[in-house]
């Protein structure tokens, strides 16, 4: 056979192939099957880009939270000069400060400097962050000396312990907090990629969105042994509070034996804070905390913010930022719809997204 005739054969087979391919979509009324993204873009994504009355500068009375110390100034400046040109420069939301210590006179000036907006700093009252009085601080210790031992991450840090238990229990409560209704997490060193010509706060407000991410993984699972256990103690003790409506299939896939280890990641978050200053958080939060989990293992605010969301919210409660491009070291969100990257108004590695990594959880909430 020639090679003419092999490439006319070719040709008659694509061609074939290609009209049966039209004739299934167009004349047997049926669809082609769509990926677990795009349906989920399809039928159940609110976009806030395709809403003009999010974009005028808004007064939702809410802050940008940002827990660091004085030694991250280099970072955190390096993170408000790319969020403010892409953001908050025409929004101009105030920055909320917080350390365990003092801020020295050289933070603060050189942060304030940063930014057109207002700039608050606030130091974490000692009962925020302290052991609690039925913590034995012998066995903490010891529970760190051997999660060192079997090279856990942050597994020797006691400080580490104390910001994962504020930030699941008291940030909310803050004094420089008490007159705001949403807050948005800001760490140092973080990256936003991609402008953002709206308002998410207005967004969260007008919407009734309680809490939104863009990056979500797996737990390790020896940084929380008995969390799940003591989650399912909680739910047996008060079933009132659970949501009827709630989306727990996201963090368990066997009817709740199991905790499955899918958390939002908490770097990241922007939240309704009456969400957590709720009876049903307060509740969880305290019965959590008397379980001694965050000192006697290392339960991360992380797997805590996201079992309750999933407890006590509805999955259209939360929303995923798809638009918002964001990197904390190793992983990035970044919107893969080319119209994001066509304006050029993006720069982000879409090849670096990390949504349908395996790691990733968030292909799961597309399937829930």
């Amino acid at each position: 056979m020639s090679n003419y005739t092999r490439y006319r054969l070719l040709l008659i087979i694509v061609c074939f192939a290609s009209l049966l391919f039209l004739y299934y979509v167009y004349f047997t009324g049926e669809k082609v099957p769509l990926d677990v993204r795009e349906r989920f873009f399809q039928n159940e994504y609110l976009d806030p880009q395709l809403d003009p009355s999010l974009r005028p500068i808004g007064n939702v009375r809410a802050a940008l939270v940002v827990l660091t110390r004085n030694e991250d100034l280099t970072e955190i400046l390096r993170t408000m000069k790319q969020f403010e040109s892409r953001w908050n420069r025409r929004y101009n939301y105030p920055y909320i400060f917080l350390n365990d210590a003092e801020f020295n006179q050289r933070f603060k000036d050189r942060t304030s400097a940063a930014t057109r907006a207002k700039t608050f700093y606030g130091t974490i009252p000692q009962e925020m962050w302290s052991y609690p009085s039925w913590i034995n601080q012998t066995k903490a210790a010891e529970a760190r000396d051997q999660m060192v031992k079997d090279k856990i991450i942050y597994g020797g840090s006691e400080s580490y312990r104390h910001m994962c238990r504020f930030y699941s229990g008291f940030f909310f409560h803050h004094q420089l907090l008490k007159k705001y209704d949403y807050y948005w997490r800001i760490e140092p060193g973080v990256k936003y990629n991609c402008d953002i010509n709206y308002d998410p706060f207005a967004f969260m407000q007008k919407y009734k969105i309680k809490y939104g991410f863009t990056l979500s993984l797996a737990e390790y699972r020896s940084t929380i042994p008995t969390l799940w256990d003591t989650v399912r103690d909680f739910m047996d003790e008060y079933p009132n509070l659970i949501n009827p409506n709630n989306f727990t299939r996201w963090i368990s896939d066997d009817d709740l034996d199991s905790y499955n280890l899918c958390h939002f990641w908490s770097n990241f978050e922007i939240g309704d804070l009456n969400f957590w200053r709720s009876e049903a958080y307060t509740k969880f939060f305290n019965y959590l905390d008397k379980a001694g989990g965050f000192f006697y293992e290392r339960w991360g605010d992380a797997p805590v913010h996201s079992i309750a969301a999933a407890l006590f919210l509805e999955k259209s409660d939360v929303h995923f930022f798809n638009d918002i491009a964001y990197r904390h070291e190793p992983f990035e969100h970044c919107p893969p719809e080319p119209r994001y990257h066509i304006s050029g108004n993006c720069q982000c590695n879409v090849s670096e997204n990390f949504d349908m990594h395996w790691y990733s959880c968030t292909k799961k909430w597309f399937e829930i």
